[in-house]
């Protein structure tokens, strides 16, 4: 059996559907996938059981990417193309069913269980090989617990006061979590790290991780932290797709669309439309309700 499964190109939209392919790893055993995607999500199913291919296509004015995304699946019969993008791509390809996604209102993780059908929709998940936990056992060591916090996102209005995740950070250090550790996650690149220089800055003592590390990696190494606290960024959903505790801070984006899907997550939202109308004590009611929910789990 062969499954084509058409997803995002961000990462945080592609983390998202990960628990749908999930389900049909499981329901499917014996199914081959090729995972369609943009080139920054790819990464994500790299360690994917049973991916055959993953083709990774950027976007191209008047929808041309598509036509390049044809080529290179027609060349066969597909027994199920499954399309998070809601394209006709599917309606030019043989195949023997397809399901694609429909716009609705709602959390985005409703909208893309509702592709198949499931309600309540399946968790999204991540896949890592020994080496990556090897790798995360190295750069996160047992020993006190540690707070990952994310302080970047892909365009400033989502990103909280640096000044801010430090206090957080101390508050819970001090409470919540005594004698943690903080760790600093971003993506590669000179952006990633001009945003999070600021937070790097007011806590000297932090283990650096800023562009660092592959997506599978990253994954590995949020497995292991007792908490994360981030803005809304694909990291944050990678960090509830690992099983973390996650706090997601958001402003002026819409937390009941794109808040974390997880085991233990939640979204703490500003009073206003900025993310200086978030304020520390705010979000440290919501790490203490996001802990104990984590306990009680």
């Amino acid at each position: 059996m062969r499954i084509l499964f058409i997803t995002s190109n961000r990462v945080g939209d592609a983390v998202l559907s990960t628990g749908l392919l999930d389900h049909l790893l499981q329901r499917f055993p014996t199914a081959r996938f090729t995972i369609a995607c943009g080139p920054v999500a790819a990464e994500l199913f790299a360690r994917m059981p049973r991916a055959e291919r993953v083709i990774a296509f950027e976007k191209r004015r008047f929808g041309l990417h598509w036509l390049g995304l044809w080529g290179r699946c027609a060349g066969g019969f597909w027994d199920l193309v499954v399309d998070n993008r809601g394209s006709m791509l599917g309606f030019f390809l043989l195949h023997r069913r397809q399901a694609r996604l429909r716009r609705r209102r709602g959390p985005k993780i409703a909208e893309i269980g509702a592709i198949l059908g499931l309600d309540p929709p399946p968790l999204p998940v991540v896949w890592t090989t020994p080496e990556d936990r090897a790798l995360a056992a190295r750069l996160l060591p047992s020993g006190p617990p540690i707070i990952a916090l994310g302080p970047t996102a892909n365009w400033s209005g989502k990103i909280w006061p640096a000044e801010r995740f430090a206090e957080l950070y101390s508050a819970l250090s001090e409470s919540l979590l005594p004698g943690a550790r903080a760790a600093v996650f971003a993506g590669p690149g000179a952006a990633e790290r001009a945003m999070a220089a600021p937070l790097l800055a007011r806590l000297p003592g932090a283990i650096d991780l800023c562009g660092r590390l592959t997506l599978h990696e990253a994954a590995a190494c949020l497995g292991r932290v007792a908490l994360y606290i981030g803005n809304d960024s694909g990291l944050m959903h990678l960090a509830a797709a690992a099983g973390t505790p996650t706090l997601g801070l958001f402003g002026p984006t819409q937390a009941a669309e794109y808040a974390p899907a997880g085991r233990a997550a939640r979204a703490v939202v500003a009073s206003g439309p900025d993310m200086v109308d978030l304020s520390v004590a705010a979000a440290l009611r919501a790490a203490t309700a996001l802990l104990a929910q984590a306990q009680a789990a």
